[in-house]
């Protein structure tokens, strides 16, 4: 009959009952042979322990793997060892250190009342001269009753705290591994997010440096180019070409200043030196004077600090629809507004040109109508515009129709940003 172990065999008690069985009963045959003295008497004591010792190793050491989840098996072993330990109390008190092992043996008995039973039968037959079975008295008696009571509770009141302690050493041990595999699994997730946090900062920062590119030098540089082309255009006009050559000049000029204060995520130079309405007019008026189309800036409501990033955006948005206006529009004149309402500020940037199709229209004249921003021809720009203002929890709305013209409009919360920053 076999089980499976359930004991951990390192532990300590386990250690000391796999050899102490074998020392304490070498100790005891040594005693009694020293005891008997003649050589005749030797044959019993050394029968008598080889019994005790192939009992021991055939029912316990051998079986002790499967202990004590094998009740059977050690409480067979258990009650051949108490018929052993009477055998050699009876034959030389002096076995009594091999029988000290049974208090060791009753330690995996189960349940716990068996351990106590084991307990006290190994009491029992260890301190059996205190009764003088010969002649007992009443007094002997009380005295083995109560030796017997006080050691089985002793002990077996120390094994169960013993096992309580070790039960709790073993949670212990369980909930700190359990403990360093969730901080080993912690560490890995915390490295794993500021991977990601580092890939999406560099994410952002393109992001922000394309819209940078594409809202000042990309435009800017556009502007150069088409500066220098009307001034070869003008050979003829001597005035008109050197005003074409000094207008490419200082957009050159503003490109390498933005490029500079882009690297190093600066506010664009209007709003250094401009609140946001004055911003918006010098843009404006900056572009009237390259693309000689007359500009009309207003602001309503009654202006307040924004955000740098609103102001930074809605400056943005101004630049691109302008920008647009110049390449595609054929516009003879412009307005632009900035409203400061009670919880949104708004920008509206409208136009008199050619205006161009919805999509999902063909090229000709349409009622005009919200489009959501879904037009065949909406590229780079007006999708950054996009962004830049839902980054923001706002919204952008163009309006347009063929030959009718093109207004763009902004609204942003005006205090998202600042209850964030608050």
């Amino acid at each position: 009959m076999s089980a499976p172990a359930v004991v951990d065999g390192d532990r300590p008690s386990e250690r000391v009952a796999t050899w102490i069985p074998y020392a304490l009963l070498v100790v005891s045959t040594l005693l009694v042979a020293a005891q008997e003295g003649s050589s005749t008497h030797w044959a019993p004591i050394t029968g008598l322990s080889a019994v005790a010792a192939a009992w021991t190793y055939g029912a316990f050491t051998r079986a002790r793997p499967a202990l004590p989840g094998d009740q059977t098996r050690i409480r067979l072993y258990f009650a051949g060892f108490l018929a052993i330990a009477t055998v050699a109390m009876a034959y030389n008190p002096l076995y009594f250190p091999f029988v000290i092992t049974g208090l060791f043996y009753a330690s995996f008995l189960r349940p716990r009342t068996a351990t106590f039973v084991g307990l006290g039968a190994t009491s029992l037959i260890l301190n059996s001269q205190l009764a003088s079975f010969s002649d007992p008295t009443a007094g002997s008696l009380t005295v083995y009753a109560v030796v017997v009571a006080i050691q089985s509770a002793a002990i077996g009141f120390g094994l169960v705290a013993s096992a309580k302690l070790t039960d709790l050493s073993e949670q212990r041990r369980q909930t700190v591994a359990e403990l360093e595999a969730a901080l080993a699994e912690n560490a890995g997730l915390h490295a794993q997010l500021l991977a990601q946090a580092r890939e999406a900062g560099v994410n952002d920062e393109r992001q922000r440096l394309a819209g940078e590119i594409h809202d000042t030098i990309a435009q800017d540089l556009a502007g150069v180019i088409t500066q220098l082309e009307a001034a070869h255009q003008a050979t003829g006009d001597p005035q008109a070409q050197r005003r074409h050559l000094d207008n490419a000049a200082r957009l050159a000029r503003d490109s390498l200043s933005e490029a500079r204060r882009s690297v190093h995520a600066l506010r664009p130079t209007p709003l250094e030196v401009h609140h946001l309405p004055a911003a918006l007019a010098d843009v404006a008026n900056r572009w009237s004077e390259l693309s000689e189309v007359p500009v009309e800036v207003t602001a309503t409501g009654t202006p307040r600090w924004l955000h740098p990033e609103i102001e930074v955006t809605l400056l943005r948005v101004t630049q691109e629809a302008l920008a647009n206006v110049a390449k595609h529009a054929g516009a003879s004149r412009v307005g632009v507004t900035l409203s400061y309402l009670d919880d949104l500020v708004t920008l509206d940037v409208r136009d008199d040109g050619v205006g161009f199709a919805p999509a999902g229209h063909r090229e000709h004249r349409e009622p005009r109508g919200r489009s959501n921003g879904q037009q065949q021809t909406e590229g780079y720009g007006l999708t950054a515009m996009r962004q830049r203002v839902e980054r923001l929890a706002g919204q952008l709305d163009i309006e347009t129709e063929a030959g009718g013209g093109t207004a763009i409009s902004a609204r942003i919360p005006a205090g998202v940003l600042e209850i964030a920053d608050g």
